[in-house]
């Protein structure tokens, strides 16, 4: 059982190493940490993730080719750092305003990009996990088309926000939009990464997402519904919404949980009905 258990985890370790979302982290962490106060912190951290993930990539396939994200990632921090070292007091606070904002932004902007010159930057992961065969099928392109703009529109909603609590109302750490929306945006993204691939190979196939199956929507959504719950018990906890949201919040997160997880259970359970069915008459047989 625990080698089972361990091989499970180190082929889920593998997949998380070799998905985009390790190319974002720094970025993710950035848009999270940045604010007054917290632009040299916010800067570092990033700047020392984004290196790490620059070389723990080389280490564990050498040979490969540098990964778009990931030199930007280091660049793009990089120059933040040096910009934050020789920078005036006024054009600090800035950064500190405005610095989780731009560095969305930038993401965007590399996503898209990225999409305008037809190498969508998610596809130099996903050649590492896939028969070379594949790399020019219409499928695989497709993916990966799909799921980089789907990145670059959650960092979009992301900066948006960040705009929204900084202009509009004037307050760079609401927490609902430099943390909930940001944060709700950012899983939305990261379980589509998961979720889409077999998607498309079940459409290949003739297929169709079943109700409870992986490839659900339900399924999609099952992490965000578990987000709710949290944001509900901070609400109560520190009073940034009427009492009655965070309420609802909880009671329609966990609503939402149990409904998409009982459905899959459902759905196993009806699988392994018709297995025993299957099954059943070949041990009378014998």
């Amino acid at each position: 059982m625990n080698a089972i258990a361990g091989t499970e985890a180190a082929r889920r370790l593998t997949g998380f190493l070799d998905s985009p979302v390790v190319g974002m982290l720094p970025w993710i962490v950035f848009s999270v940490l940045a604010g007054p106060g917290r632009f040299e912190f916010a800067v570092g951290i990033s700047l020392a993730i984004a290196a790490f993930v620059l070389v723990a990539g080389r280490l564990r396939r050498p040979g490969t080719s540098f990964k778009i994200l990931e030199v930007s990632d280091v660049v793009f921090f990089a120059a933040l750092a040096i910009v934050g070292l020789v920078a005036s007091a006024g054009t600090l606070r800035w950064l500190e305003t405005y610095s989780g904002e731009l560095s969305n932004f930038a993401l965007v902007a590399i996503a898209f990009g990225s999409i305008a010159v037809r190498e969508p930057f998610t596809v130099q992961y996903a050649r590492e996990r896939v028969p070379r065969s594949q790399w020019d099928t219409r499928g695989f392109m497709h993916t990966n088309y799909v799921i980089t703009a789907v990145w670059a529109l959650a960092f979009l909603v992301a900066a948006v926000a960040g705009l929204v609590g900084d202009l509009v109302l004037r307050q760079p750490d609401n927490i609902w939009t430099n943390w909930v929306i940001q944060i709700g945006a950012i899983i939305v993204a990261v379980r589509f990464t998961e979720w889409y691939p077999p998607v498309v190979r079940e459409r290949i196939h003739g297929g169709a997402p079943s109700r409870g199956s992986p490839t659900s929507v339900g399924a999609l959504f099952i992490p965000f519904s578990a987000y709710l719950v949290p944001v509900g018990i901070v609400v109560l906890a520190i009073g940034s919404g009427p009492t009655w949201l965070g309420i609802a919040l909880i009671v329609l997160g966990s609503l939402l949980v149990r409904a998409f997880k009982l459905d899959a259970d459902g759905e196993r359970t009806k699988q392994t009905e018709q297995t025993e069915q299957t099954e059943r008459p070949r041990r009378d047989a014998g």
